[in-house]
């Protein structure tokens, strides 16, 4: 599926759809994910800044989308853990930009090379106000293998 396919859809889906959440941009490599949050009505907490459920809507199935689009299909790639930290209230639009490097990918295949071998990489990404200014760090595990039957057909 083409990056800008698999955007139009996921802008669709009711989790991102119905909080508000727009992903802007993906790109052809799946290297590069923009997503933004506008503040509205339905997602705004108590105190009147952005709920904490939708900040973290916002950030969750990139990475593994991401690592899954720049792996084939002999690894397994799973959600292991999140954790967000809250570090100012979230007011207005906020953003966040997920990125993965050449080095992340080269270090998850390095890590998977022998049979049985799990790789735990964690990835974190900021999300940011309009000015740039962090309201929350999101930090991503995500638990990856290589497929057994595949390691065998391909190593011989």
């Amino acid at each position: 599926m083409k990056a800008n396919t698999l955007r139009h859809g996921m802008n669709l889906w009711p989790p991102l759809l119905f909080s508000g959440i727009r992903i802007r941009h993906i790109s052809d490599d799946f290297r590069a994910v923009d997503v933004e949050l506008r503040e509205r009505f339905y997602n705004r907490n108590y105190v009147g800044c952005h709920f904490g459920g939708s900040l973290f809507a916002m950030t969750d199935p990139f990475w593994m989308l991401m690592v899954m689009r720049n792996l084939d299909r002999s690894y397994t790639v799973w959600d292991r853990s999140a954790t967000i930290d809250f570090l100012k209230p979230g007011r207005g639009t906020v953003s966040a930009k997920f990125r993965l490097t050449t080095d992340a990918l080269d270090d998850i295949r390095a890590n998977t090379e022998e049979e049985g071998a799990t790789c735990l990489r964690s990835f974190p990404v900021d999300i940011v106000n309009s000015d740039e200014t962090p309201v929350a760090r999101v930090t991503k595990t995500l638990h990856i293998r290589r497929k057994a039957d595949t390691r065998k057909r391909i190593g011989g």
